[in-house]
């Protein structure tokens, strides 16, 4: 099992906490608890999806991200932009003028994170071929995905593509090419993506079959949208368009960060295309069980229409798919004409881009490990059955833990206690074996002192 823990984007504020259960709820690993009313992460478990972000109803969880300034830590400062980045703006703002802006803001160079897509295609329809007892293949595409499969369904780690994100393939090509034509070193070339996503931020920090990324930092979308929309703003009718000499990207490139957008271009048989993290969970918990055969590719995305259901998006992600679908219509009308896109010059770097675009295997990190000593583990999982058996299974939450399973889990882990659960603790009144007492100081370790003072002032 891999050690390093992992590095995570999301974090709490507790000042702003309120302990309202909504984030552990809502998390697909189970990786929150209460504890003196307040959410705790349980590190190993969490994957940076973001349901707990988007759940909490005082903005308490927040996206940790790189500060903007830190890009002028570098001579050369390249945004490394994806295409949905585009996509947010009204469609009489051209991604001409938002290039014009980035570089205006503080950027040298500006380049849309999917210009890899044909060579990151290539690659994995290649491994597809070299690989045919590997199946169903994973698309390594989005992080949160990927770690989901680590902690949740380690047993499918094999059948993640060992092959680098598109980002990181972009990054690659940007850099060499720069430091080709400038004559720069690696120290004075800043990398920076722009994240639609907390995961984004994650993989980039800890990459996984990494030691290290090749973007050097990354800044949220939503804040350099507003920067980049106050200088639309500030400049008004009176910006003079300046046309980029040929489009930036495919038709198909355009197309990849939206659900169905990698499936298109695999050269398997039996493939399917999920997004939003639970119901990704529903499908790989069939797969694993052996309720689904027969798929050859799964491209699998933790939010809900893709990357435009990022949380750090700022525009409806339905229009924004709308808004990159006309994109990516007007390109491929350009191409049928015959127009050249700017993703074919990374054609003259494929041989030292496919040298260097495998990572390392991919190890589980699984949140069911409960003892390295095996004898140990079988005992504390018969323990687990046993609780299991006792608790009620109504999966309330009251006891700080978001089920009954998980609350068997963290007692055989010494990190709770039977008569946390509000049923066992009436149980044990009725007979007689504790008191009312008793049981609101159990109430007042899990919710906070405040809070069931409170509510006893209240009634």
């Amino acid at each position: 099992m891999e050690k390093t823990p992992f590095f995570h984007a999301l974090a709490l504020d507790e000042d702003a906490c309120i302990g309202c259960s909504h984030c552990m709820k809502s998390c697909p690993t189970e990786a929150i608890r209460v504890l003196d009313g307040k959410a705790v992460f349980l590190p190993d478990r969490c994957v940076d999806c973001g349901n707990c972000f988007k759940a909490c109803p005082t903005h308490a969880i927040y996206v940790k991200q790189d500060d903007f300034d830190s890009i002028f830590n570098f001579p050369c400062r390249v945004a490394i932009v994806p295409a949905i980045f585009m996509g947010q703006f009204p469609n009489d703002i051209s991604v001409s003028r938002i290039y014009g802006i980035l570089k205006e803001i503080g950027f040298t160079h500006v380049i849309e994170a999917e210009s890899s897509i044909p060579i990151y295609t290539a690659a994995k329809n290649k491994y597809a071929i070299e690989h045919p007892d590997i199946r169903p293949l994973i698309s390594t595409f989005c992080p949160a995905i990927v770690r989901l499969i680590q902690v949740r369904f380690p047993s499918l780690v094999e059948n993640l593509i060992p092959i680098k994100a598109p980002i990181d393939i972009t990054a690659m090509y940007i850099r060499r090419k720069i430091k080709k034509e400038y004559e720069l070193d690696d120290d004075q070339i800043g990398l920076f993506y722009i994240t639609p996503c907390a995961a984004k931020i994650a993989a980039v920090k800890a990459p996984v079959g990494e030691e290290k990324s090749s973007v050097d930092g990354v800044i949220n979308m939503d804040s350099l949208y507003n920067r980049v929309y106050k200088k639309i703003k500030q400049q008004g009718k009176n910006y003079k368009e300046q046309k980029l000499p040929i489009s930036q990207l495919s038709a198909d490139s355009v197309l990849t960060s939206l659900t169905n957008g990698e499936r298109r271009l695999t050269n398997v048989h039996h493939s399917y295309a999920i997004d939003e993290i639970d119901n990704v969970t529903e499908f790989l918990e069939k797969l694993e069980n052996e309720e689904i055969e027969d798929v050859d590719f799964l491209e699998l995305r933790a939010c809900d229409q893709s990357c435009p259901g990022g949380i750090l998006t700022c525009d409806n992600r339905f229009i924004m798919c709308e808004r990159v679908f006309e994109r990516g219509r007007k390109i491929a009308e350009r191409e049928r004409k015959g127009e050249q896109t700017k993703d074919h010059e990374m054609e003259q770097e494929r041989v030292y881009l496919s040298r260097n675009l495998h990572v390392d295997n991919i190890k589980p990190r699984s949140m069911l490990v409960l003892d390295e000593d095996r004898t140990v583990a079988l005992e504390k999982m018969k323990k687990i059955n046993e609780l299991r058996a006792m608790l009620p299974q109504t999966d309330c939450g009251i006891c700080g833990a978001p089920t009954c399973d998980a609350l068997a889990h963290d007692i055989v882990c010494q990190h709770a206690e039977l008569t946390d659960c509000v049923f066992i603790q009436r149980n044990l009144e009725a007979r007689g074996n504790m008191d009312v007492e008793e049981s609101m100081k159990i109430m007042e370790v899990i919710w906070g002192a405040d809070k069931m003072n409170n509510y006893v002032k209240k009634k």
